[in-house]
């Protein structure tokens, strides 16, 4: 991974899969494993507002034959491939902005879930390998 912002709903990635693994496939199996999570927590008695948000995804849910019991991600993603230095930039601001745009922090790199700090130079909650 090269970049993330994580919002409380949604998030960004720039990414590529290593040489004989492909990205949709590990895009779909991300999906899958935070969708598992998410529900075990959800489920929980320590999630407050559980049966609001289980109501929530079963109705998503209903609306889309793939589905069982509940929808959290959508079906689609909005991949876009990164191939010039410009247009990569571009990308990284945008990302990292996220959280600024939305009035969260002021600075970008002041946000915990982002990768903004990595580029700052101050670390990050997780490592990404620097574009």
């Amino acid at each position: 991974m090269n970049a993330y912002v994580i919002m409380s709903n949604h998030l960004h990635l720039i990414a590529k899969a290593k040489q004989g693994y492909i990205l949709s496939d590990i895009i779909r199996d991300f999906k899958k494993f935070t969708h598992r999570q998410m529900i075990k927590i959800i489920e929980s008695d320590i999630e407050s507002r559980r049966l609001w948000m289980l109501h929530q995804f079963t109705y998503y849910a209903s609306r889309h034959s793939k589905n069982e019991n509940y929808q959290i991600w959508t079906n689609d993603n909005h991949p876009e491939e990164c191939t010039g230095k410009d247009f990569t930039d571009k990308k990284l601001l945008y990302t990292h902005e996220n959280p600024v745009r939305a009035g969260i922090v002021a600075k970008a790199e002041d946000y915990l879930y982002s990768s903004a700090s990595n580029y700052a130079g101050l670390g990050g909650f997780l490592n990404v390998e620097l574009l």
